[in-house]
């Protein structure tokens, strides 16, 4: 009960913070802008045939779709940071700690409440995509409920990471670091990509491993997989296109991630059991 009390202060304190009026301007930015790109892209069409033009509003579906994946990773970011670092340092965990409420208990429940509202995020704004896609170009992602699910999982790993951050460093240093951590996985990914465009092992192995390290783009690779047409593979998969889901995630992958996110953010808790507040 106390978690769950936690859980709604902490997404109330979220809505009225101004880093969430950024988060929705930049959303209704790039809405109207997709808008009026697949709107100019449908004028264009008429000399294509109907795969050709699936085809090509499911790739530019994605490439807007990593740009909602990186709002909700600079949204989450700043947000979680000052939620538990910036509580500490001006004071105001001291007056909830100082009541009958175990650390994890704080902590648990600010992880549920953002991870409330980063979901929440992904799936509105998500949805509001697809709309404007489907009316403009006529396109449904195939999966597009398992896309959401992967893009709210990716939320959550970087929330999580921005927690226990949040733990040993300011609030502004662990969203910095996050948003860094996020992007190099993402560079990483591509660059392991090409490598396994032009078959060479050593430069694979770089996006396997850098997946491992930091999940993100490894969900953000399946949640791509999940909206695209299923003949981008058969026309882009030999030539490491940086917006292709080369193939579904297994289940031992997701797994990882499930023992991913309980190791982070267990170092979290016994983080915030030894930090002075």
């Amino acid at each position: 009960m106390i978690v769950l009390t936690l859980a709604g202060l902490t997404l109330r304190e979220a809505s009225r913070r101004k880093v969430l009026r950024a988060v929705v301007l930049l959303t209704v930015a790039l809405l109207a802008l997709s808008g009026w790109g697949f709107s100019r892209l449908d004028a264009e069409l008429g000399t294509l045939t109907s795969g050709e033009a699936r085809l090509i509003s499911s790739q530019l579906l994605n490439l807007v779709m990593f740009g909602f994946s990186l709002i909700a990773a600079l949204g989450t970011s700043f947000l979680a940071g000052p939620s538990l670092a910036g509580e500490v340092e001006s004071g105001t965990a001291l007056a909830v700690l100082a009541r009958p409420v175990r650390r994890w208990q704080v902590l648990l429940g600010k992880w549920l409440g953002l991870v409330a509202f980063g979901a929440g995020f992904v799936v509105v704004a998500g949805l509001a995509q697809f709309l404007v896609v489907q009316l403009t170009v006529g396109f449904w992602p195939p999966q597009p409920v398992i896309g959401l699910l992967l893009l709210a999982l990716q939320t959550t790993v970087l929330l999580t990471l921005v927690l226990l951050l949040a733990t040993a460093i300011s609030p502004m240093a662990s969203g910095i670091v996050a948003v860094g951590l996020f992007g190099s996985t993402w560079v990483a990914g591509v660059v392991g990509g090409v490598g396994e465009a032009i078959g060479n092992d050593g430069v694979a192995r770089v996006g396997e491993v850098s997946r491992m390290l930091l999940p993100t783009d490894g969900l953000w690779r399946g949640a791509m997989y999940a909206f695209q047409d299923p003949t981008a593979l058969r026309v882009f998969g030999e030539v490491g296109f940086p917006f292709l889901g080369q193939a579904p995630l297994t289940a031992t992958y997701l797994g990882w991630v499930a023992v991913w996110v309980l190791l982070v953010g267990g170092l979290a808790v016994l983080s915030f059991r030894r930090r002075d507040v």
